[in-house]
């Protein structure tokens, strides 16, 4: 492409990125000898297949050195599409509560890896709507979210050029505001987030309100205690005013009890309560973790609710294809039932 005029990048983004194209045969547009030279170098197809459930959809993608990473659409009650994509194939953080942790780190992605996760579904997408009723409008991805496979901040130079391209009017075109990371609380990825141009959405795994506990469930915090993490944290918060969202496990015995709670309003004290919010997970049965009971969930909220920082509890959606928070392991081909182009 670096010998080809600069309108030619603009074409293939469009035949790409809209007209969604699985093959650089149906790019017309295109000279004859340049389709043949992208063929060549930079094939179209993905290999995945794909398991549905409900609202849900999981894919497991099998990358070009063999590798297998998962990602999963889920239509949200609203109607928007919303993708949550892998960063990294297995993840090196370990918490003993997710899959993916137990699973071990084999590489990071490169952002091609991660954008091709997207374009997946958003060909299926598109498909379904030439394949059914030709009257309907095609649907659009609408919202990504960096909460599969892997640990953004550790890939950060490749998920940040992902992002630049979900974001891009020339590519999907998503809504900084509609595209989230989430991280295990790496002060040094915090940072970085605070620099970067584009208002995308942060969403901190917390899961403990405590070092001592936090270093039962997470490894990580081995590395980094919560002062470090908050004091990126508020850094970050002066720097771009945007709410921070705190996803907390509920996990049967360990982390779930009223005096937690407590603890938890009182570790959230030192950020100003309008930019926080909470976000309660049942926890989806990992080896030994139990998902609290929904009552103590609703009593663990009522804490916080009492404490004037604004709660939610999410309702778990992808657990029928093991596309849940914590359950992305990259399986294998067993667990998937239809193929995709």
């Amino acid at each position: 492409m670096a010998d080809q005029p600069n309108y030619r990048q603009r074409q293939v983004y469009e035949a790409v990125y809209r007209q969604l194209i699985s093959s650089w045969d149906e790019a017309t547009v295109l000279p004859l000898a340049l389709r043949q030279q992208l063929t060549a170098e930079a094939p179209l197809a993905i290999g995945a297949e794909l398991a549905a459930e409900g609202t849900a959809q999981k894919a497991i993608i099998t990358l070009t050195d063999g590798a297998q990473i998962e990602a999963v659409l889920i239509k949200n009650t609203d109607g928007r599409q919303t993708v949550c994509v892998s960063s990294q194939v297995g993840c090196a953080l370990g918490c003993v509560f997710c899959a993916t942790g137990q699973a071990g780190f084999k590489r990071n992605l490169t952002a091609a890896e991660i954008v091709e996760q997207v374009l997946l579904f958003a060909r299926w997408l598109n498909r379904q709507v030439s394949e059914g009723a030709a009257s309907e409008p095609a649907e659009r991805v609408d919202n990504v979210v960096f909460m599969g496979m892997g640990e953004p901040f550790l890939n950060w130079p490749e998920v940040k050029r992902a992002i630049e391209i979900f974001n891009d009017p020339d590519g999907f075109n998503i809504a900084a505001r509609s595209i989230s990371i989430s991280t295990c609380g790496l002060p040094d990825g915090i940072k970085e987030l605070a620099k970067f141009p584009l208002q995308v959405n942060l969403a901190v795994s917390l899961h403990a309100p405590n070092d001592e506990l936090r270093r039962q469930l997470m490894p990580i915090a081995n590395s980094y205690n919560l002062k470090e993490l908050f004091d990126a944290l508020s850094g970050y918060l002066r720097a771009k005013g945007r709410k921070v969202m705190f996803e907390y496990m509920m996990i049967a015995g360990v982390n779930d009890g009223l005096a937690r709670a407590e603890e938890l309003a009182e570790l959230l004290k030192s950020l100003p309560r309008n930019l926080i919010m909470v976000n309660l997970i049942p926890h989806n049965p990992i080896g030994k973790f139990k998902p609290s009971p929904m009552l103590a969930v609703k009593k663990f909220r009522d804490i916080l609710f009492r404490n004037g920082i604004e709660t939610t509890i999410r309702k778990s959606r992808g657990g029928e294809v093991k596309g849940a928070c914590g359950q992305l392991a990259g399986k294998g081909k067993n667990d998937v039932r239809q193929s995709a182009k």
